[in-house]
């Protein structure tokens, strides 16, 4: 997996130190632990996933202290099982027990979205389908998010507003009609802009074709739905199911023959992966 530039992952953990360390520091560390003082730690996963997140935890202990040594044994998008050594860091005491809860956050965090993203790209690897993300991500952690979808084996979706249209059920309301919305952003737009319009019933999918959709987000269609569906956007529109995706639901509805699987749990509900920093001796 290709990390993530650091000028994209820096402000973000920079945030998070500056809001952790406050206005004087980290009191405890340097009330107990003599300044000389040098250690040896490892992450170290206490619970099967994916990993994803090490660039953050990297820049956490490099920004308290760039002589802090990180070796990396297993990276973004390598899988763990419990009792794995994720990496190694060794240094100053003070500075690695100061980065420690940041780094584990984001380590934690990132990996748990990883992990999800993985188990349902496992349940769906017997299909053309791909899983993906939503725009529903914790706020300042978009990119941080998307990333570490794709380090769990899925595809990403739009980043933001601006770099593709996605007309909405709200849209289609107050615009008069998935066909209308759909020409009207076809006239508005760059040829270079993709055009996806959501649909719950076919015969709104029928008018979105019509108007030459790019692609079809197909939003809490039954299985028997979703065949009809696609068979009726094949060659025309890239499909996309979605609504309430578990890792139980995902195998049927991928075996409908869609295109894509879209899941917000991903980024605003994935379980947190276990990870601890244990001391060496």
């Amino acid at each position: 997996m290709t990390p993530l530039p650091r000028i994209m992952i820096e402000p973000a953990v920079r945030a998070a130190l500056l809001e952790d360390l406050g206005r004087a520091g980290d009191i405890t560390a340097e009330a107990v632990i003599p300044d000389d003082t040098r250690a040896a730690v490892a992450f170290v996963a206490r619970e099967p996933g994916t990993i994803a997140g090490l660039g953050c935890a990297a820049i956490a202990f490099d920004l308290l202290d760039p002589s802090l040594a990180l070796d990396i044994l297993i990276p973004d998008g390598g899988a763990v099982a419990p009792g794995d050594v994720i990496a190694r860091i060794e240094g100053k005491a003070r500075a690695i027990l100061s980065a420690e809860r940041t780094a584990l956050n984001f380590l934690g965090q990132l990996s748990g979205v990883a992990t999800a993203t993985a188990g349902i790209a496992a349940a769906i690897a017997h299909t053309g389908a791909r899983i993906t993300c939503t725009r529903k991500t914790i706020p300042g952690l978009r990119a941080l998010q998307k990333y570490a979808v794709r380090c769990g084996g899925g595809a990403n979706h739009r980043f933001g507003l601006d770099d593709a249209v996605l007309i909405k059920d709200n849209h289609i309301a107050i615009a008069g009609g998935a066909g209308l919305a759909v020409r009207r952003a076809r006239a508005a737009v760059g040829h270079l802009v993709k055009i996806e319009c959501e649909v719950d019933r076919l015969d709104q999918l029928a008018e979105a074709l019509e108007a030459g959709a790019d692609a079809v987000l197909l939003d809490n269609m039954d299985p028997a739905t979703l065949r009809r569906a696609v068979a009726m956007a094949k060659g025309r529109a890239i499909t996309e199911a979605s609504g309430r995706i578990t890792p139980e639901s995902a195998p049927a509805i991928a075996e409908t023959g869609v295109d894509l699987i879209s899941a917000g749990w991903l980024t605003h509900s994935a379980r947190v992966l276990d990870i601890g920093l244990d001391f060496m001796t």
